[in-house]
């Protein structure tokens, strides 16, 4: 079955991964969450390609090995100064095959013009194949992240036979203004649940969602020719770099 014009099916790993829990952000230690939240995975598909035309969606996540934590001792550096000895728990050894796609970013009509899907779908195909255009951090920049295109499904998991894991209350993601229309930050909650080591995110939109507001916040301006290139300029680079290599954009 060939890959819709906007999807991408990509492997993401590590030796370690921060999904920290906000709870345990209080007393200067994190903790991580025994899953990637939607966020963290955005974040990668964002280093992968991104552009404000575009929104990425994460649609599932695939956990393909076994659940590990350890704990590590580090020493973060403090707003006032200096820094203390805090004790971080992580996850060891991840891996994941993630299922995402673009859409348009609706409130961002001055990029109309930029709204052409086989060439930002040719971009963040060939971007994915070279690992990323930014450096793929799992959660925090501590923890170094992999990427490399997969198929969904493919291969066998750790919890391919186990029916059902609910993980309660979670930090699911954030809103800002660019991709809401909102003039405020906002989180979002929810209660995943895994069914044969998948779990189907909900879209930032459902009206499931536990919404709070953070603070007032603007969107950034973009404009093509400005602060960004049009896809027909990025592509024709792309295609140009190269030429040598496969002979394929």
């Amino acid at each position: 079955m060939d890959t819709p014009k906007n999807s991408i099916q990509f492997k993401v790993w590590g030796r370690y991964a921060l999904f920290t829990d906000p709870i345990t952000k209080m007393g200067g230690e994190r903790c991580s969450y025994h899953i990637p939240t939607y966020e963290a995975l955005k974040g990668v598909a964002k280093s992968i390609y991104w552009k404000p035309t575009l929104i990425w969606h994460i649609d599932k996540v695939r956990v393909m090995n076994p659940i590990r934590t350890q704990t590590k001792g580090t020493k973060p550096l403090k707003m006032s100064g200096g820094n203390d000895l805090a004790i971080y728990t992580y996850l060891a050894d991840v891996e994941y095959q993630v299922l995402a796609h673009f859409e348009w970013n609706e409130f961002r009509p001055e990029l109309e013009g930029d709204r052409i899907e086989g060439k930002h779908f040719q971009i963040a195909q060939r971007m994915l194949e070279r690992g990323g255009r930014q450096d793929i951090f799992l959660g925090t920049r501590d923890c170094q992240g992999y990427v490399e295109p997969c198929i969904f499904g493919d291969g066998k998991g750790s919890y391919d036979e186990i029916s059902e894991v609910g993980y309660g209350l979670m930090f699911h993601s954030f809103g800002y203004p660019d991709e809401t229309g909102l003039d405020k930050l906002i989180t979002r909650f929810w209660r995943p649940v895994m069914k044969h080591g998948i779990i189907e995110f909900s879209r930032t939109e459902d009206p499931t969602n536990i919404i709070k507001e953070i603070r007032p916040m603007g969107a950034k301006k973009f404009g093509e020719g400005a602060n960004q290139k049009d896809v027909e300029t990025e592509y024709n680079e792309l295609v140009k770099q190269t030429e040598g290599e496969d002979g394929k954009p």
